[in-house]
């Protein structure tokens, strides 16, 4: 792993890994500002009513994802979990449209450009290969190897088939030779 991966990845998590203890230690703090968005999408998503709960849920898993974030380990998925805590989050804390004060709104809006550079990096964690080709190109070169494959079995076939054609005129040949001697 790159210098800057090991020093990148973990500074990233850290938001998460602070945000994830506090909100697991004091649920109760996050739930006004969650609870709105909760109310939302829990029946359409099929998720319980219950937003201390799901606040909890979020920050077990800004937790998991920013250890294995910070860490190394499946820093590709670790990305993507955080993402999908990072949005909720930031559409349910920091809707600085909604802010009527001027102060409050300009700091809302500071904490959600925040967490929007955050998603961008996240995004870039997520799509990063460490220099090692994604699946979807080892998938196309897999599909090329095997189209390539097929192309010689079918170019090999067709030289054996010619060879055996020539092979069986030069016998054909031959014995018409020797029929014509014996005869003679």
């Amino acid at each position: 792993m790159s210098l800057v991966r090991t020093v990148a990845r973990p500074m990233l998590a850290s938001m998460f890994l602070v945000g994830g203890m506090d909100a697991l230690r004091h649920p109760s703090s996050k739930v006004p500002a969650a609870k709105p968005l909760i109310d939302r999408v829990a029946g359409p998503l099929n998720l319980p009513q219950d937003p201390e709960l799901l606040v909890r849920a979020n920050a077990v898993t800004m937790l998991a994802g920013g250890s294995l974030l910070a860490t190394g380990h499946f820093p590709r998925l670790a990305s993507l979990a955080l993402t999908g805590t990072l949005v909720p989050t930031t559409l349910a804390a920091h809707a600085y449209w909604r802010e009527h004060d001027p102060v409050q709104r300009k700091q809302q809006r500071t904490q959600f450009l925040k967490n929007l550079g955050l998603l961008g990096g996240l995004l870039l964690a997520a799509v990063d290969t460490e220099g090692k080709p994604g699946v979807a190109y080892r998938a196309h070169l897999t599909r090329k190897a095997a189209e390539r494959t097929v192309h010689t079995s079918r170019r090999e076939a067709r030289h054996a088939a010619r060879a055996a054609k020539r092979e069986a005129s030069l016998v054909a040949a031959r014995a018409r030779s020797a029929a014509h001697d014996a005869l003679s």
